[in-house]
């Protein structure tokens, strides 16, 4: 089957199928981001990520164009150019780097992207654990997320320090596993207390 051919699995379910199918995901998702967040001691983060999923402008594209093999925005944006259902969640949800996205003051750039708070790059890193787990089901592997994030490692716009982070988190994920990484996300919340950081104050290097 073609990447093409993908696209349109959804027309092959009914609407109970994709219903169903697609609730299931995204409680399957939060399941798995809620218990990460608890570990890295992100409480309230984990109780209440991804809410806007269940609003009418992203439940509904979602279930319209869900076929279990491909995420339903992807599908959306290649039918209609554009999903609306993305760019609303985005725009409400501070663990995508996407929403800390600005317009650059300097001639030198069009856009930049805003440093994010550290609570926010550790949801991010179980964001994009828990999508891989409730997509991929039992053809999972801890090297998912660090794969799936190189696919656009080069072209992303995020600001350095949280690129840095980032990364770091999801080679330790991809290498030790996922609860070593989450500890590793805890232990740096806990080192900078909640207040700004940089890449050397935490040690690491520039991508």
């Amino acid at each position: 089957m073609t990447q093409e051919e993908k696209y349109y699995l959804y027309k092959e379910k009914n609407f109970a199928e994709r219903f169903f199918g697609h609730l299931s995901t995204v409680l399957t998702h939060k399941k798995y981001v809620m218990r990460a967040c608890f570990k890295m001691g992100l409480y309230r983060q984990g109780l209440f990520h991804d809410l806007s999923k269940f609003s009418l402008t992203e439940f509904v594209p979602s279930v319209k164009y869900y076929s279990g093999r491909l995420s339903p925005n992807a599908v959306d944006r290649k039918i209609n150019g554009a999903s609306l259902a993305w760019l609303h969640h985005k725009g409400r949800n501070k663990h995508h780097f996407e929403y800390w996205i600005d317009y650059s003051a300097s001639s030198d750039e069009y856009a930049f992207g805003c440093k994010m708070p550290l609570r926010f790059v550790a949801e991010m890193v179980a964001d994009r654990y828990a999508a891989c787990v409730a997509y991929n089901k039992d053809e999972y592997t801890k090297g998912d997320a660090w794969a799936y994030y190189q696919r656009a490692r080069d072209v992303i716009i995020m600001h350095k320090d949280t690129k840095a982070v980032l990364e770091k988190a999801l080679t330790i994920m991809a290498n030790e596993g996922e609860e070593a990484a989450f500890k590793y996300m805890k232990e740096i919340l806990k080192t900078t207390k909640g207040t700004d950081y940089s890449i050397e104050s935490l040690g690491l290097k520039e991508s």
